[in-house]
């Protein structure tokens, strides 16, 4: 068997973009003949009924380029026929919307696969300062969740047309340079045939979208994120083996940490669908799909370029020396992801809901202390619902934002200045 090397990852991407490209109009032409249609409903951000399969066109890029670029061994057997299950499962998902608990032993059913079979498994990871240690059988379930995991939180953004796949490709493609860089050519040529898949299908999900890829694609890119991170950097002796895949992926599990949590707090059941995802609450106080996944995207590229950063960047010998300049432009790039990481949970109005609500009303002339009680009453509300509204700059009306156009529709006139 000939080595592997950088060339087969780039051969690789063109080849699964190629593919997945040309198959979406197939994928929708299935979805239109079985009945897999997603048909707006009030937590949409679409307006027509649409085939949600895309994700059969990336399946089929993803095993046809493995099939020619990975090693034939019981690793690449376990993963694709791992990828072919969940996928089967978002199928069915598409179809029928299987309830929680079946979906969940679905996808621990497709994890399962590769680390029994392949042995695909954090065994040995490392820390820095730490060093490495040996989960031993642990490996197993760990792994597995992880996985589980991953598919929950790549299923979770994908309510844009575009988003997930769009962060996917960063992400794969991040994943691919850090890969390769540790001489993990196997996990490296996957994460590129991942990223090429993913942006062949972008060509028809980008808002606005012709295709969705729907459960079927969202299942299959977080198995794959997730079998990548295991095999690319977390079983290695990287100083940042564990660190590199949280950063690659913090937008994602951001999004799932805040929407968890919410729940958590609001005693709902976890896999209940909300409108409190990042997206909504920016289609919410007026962004337009594009500039929603234009900012997200933004997000996610600020991220993949600090992990590039923690991995390339010479700035510390892993036994606690720095090297001073190093660790400044290191410095650099983290305060950089911090601040635009500030800036869209600013945007996202987070942590200055109840201010700005404030202010909206006081700047129109409202009088301070009466409207403060009403305020903290429409800001609990709002959060508790993740439905906002907004208020007129012009009329003082309180209006609702139409996500794809940004323009606002009166509900109810603001009460008279009195």
């Amino acid at each position: 068997m000939r080595s592997l090397d950088a060339w087969d990852a780039v051969l690789a991407f063109v080849f699964a973009g190629a593919v997945a490209w040309s198959l979406v109009p197939a994928a929708e032409a299935i979805a239109r003949r079985i009945g897999a249609m997603d048909v707006p409903t009030e937590r949409s951000l679409h307006e027509e009924p649409t085939p949600k399969l895309g994700g059969l066109a990336i399946l089929a890029a993803v095993l046809l380029a493995g099939s020619i670029w990975l090693p034939e061994n019981d690793a690449t057997r376990s993963i694709l026929a791992g990828a072919a299950v969940i996928t089967l499962l978002g199928v069915i998902d598409d179809v029928r919307e299987l309830p929680a608990l079946p979906k969940l032993l679905g996808q621990i059913g497709a994890a399962l696969i590769p680390v029994v079979w392949g042995d695909v498994r954090a065994d040995v990871t490392t820390l820095p300062f730490i060093g490495g240690f040996d989960l031993g059988w642990a490996s197993y379930p760990v792994t597995v969740i992880g996985i589980v995991a991953v598919i929950n939180i790549i299923n979770f953004i994908d309510g844009v047309d575009g988003l997930a796949s769009g962060v996917c490709a960063i992400s794969a493609a991040t994943f691919a340079v850090i890969a390769i860089s540790l001489d993990r050519y196997e996990a490296g040529i996957l994460a590129a045939l991942t990223a090429g898949a993913s942006i062949g299908f972008l060509r028809h999900g980008f808002p606005p979208a012709s295709s969705f890829m729907g459960d079927t694609g969202s299942n299959l890119l977080g198995y794959l994120l997730a079998i990548i991170a295991v095999q690319g950097s977390l079983k290695t002796n990287a100083a940042l083996a564990l660190a590199l895949p949280l950063v690659v992926l913090a937008v994602p599990i951001l999004d799932t940490s805040f929407v968890v949590a919410k729940r958590l707090k609001y005693r709902q059941p976890i896999y209940r669908a909300d409108r409190w995802h990042f997206h909504h609450r920016m289609a919410n106080i007026g962004f337009t799909q594009r500039r929603t996944v234009a900012f997200l995207y933004g997000w996610t590229l600020v991220l993949a370029g600090l992990a590039l950063a923690l991995r390339f960047i010479p700035y510390s010998d892993d036994r606690g020396n720095f090297d001073p300049f190093w660790t400044v432009v290191m410095g650099l790039f983290l305060l950089f992801a911090l601040a635009a990481s500030v800036y869209v949970i600013d945007v996202l109005e987070i942590l200055k809901l109840r201010r700005f609500r404030l202010r909206q009303r006081i700047g129109l002339g409202v009088p301070e202390e009466p409207v403060k009680a009403e305020v903290d009453a429409g800001v609990a509300q709002e959060l508790e619902t993740g439905e906002f509204a907004a208020v007129d700059p012009k009329t003082g009306e309180v209006a609702r934002v139409d996500p794809d156009t940004g323009e606002m529709e009166a509900v109810r006139p603001r009460e008279p200045t009195r």
